[in-house]
């Protein structure tokens, strides 16, 4: 996503959902700047909510071009906000992931990203009156029920599930 208007705010929604929490999952965002809008999804085979919570952040990120400016990403995901919000996920990297922490390979992918940005969590409540959480939760849950799903690898490698 091109940002090239001055004085506008990148603002970022996403959210994720799993069908059977493991089972089909998807993600959906969307990144505004201005009047300018990109929806983002995807579905997977076989994974967790949490896992797809993290994806519509990380396919965020990595659909911008333009590096170190301020964001902010809304989500119903308290895992998330609290993850990054409260530092958690910064003691969990300095530990390794030690005591059972999940989903190492998406939150080391979403902190190489997060590095090239100021990042601002809001947590939303989910499936209340917000427009655009509600949005990305149909472009999430229509990821995870759609076809040709794709293979969230680190998943599916870590439950030794890879077919």
């Amino acid at each position: 996503m091109a940002l090239t208007e001055g004085g506008n705010k990148l603002v970022i929604y996403t959210d994720g959902s799993s069908r059977g929490n493991p089972g089909p999952g998807g993600y959906g965002a969307i990144l505004m700047w201005g009047s300018k809008r990109k929806e983002l999804s995807a579905g997977y085979r076989l994974t967790t909510n949490n896992r797809m919570e993290l994806m519509g952040v990380i396919a965020a990120l990595e659909a911008l071009t333009k590096k170190h400016i301020p964001l902010t990403i809304y989500t119903d995901s308290q895992y998330i906000v609290n993850s990054v919000e409260k530092k958690w996920l910064d003691g969990w990297i300095r530990n390794d992931f030690k005591g059972g922490k999940k989903n190492k390979d998406l939150w080391m992918r979403y902190h190489r990203l997060a590095s090239a940005f100021s990042i601002k969590f809001v947590w939303v409540k989910g499936h209340a009156e917000n427009q655009f959480n509600n949005r990305c939760d149909v472009l999430a849950t229509t990821a995870a029920d759609g076809r040709n799903l794709l293979v969230d690898e680190g998943y599916e490698m870590e439950k030794g599930e890879m077919l």
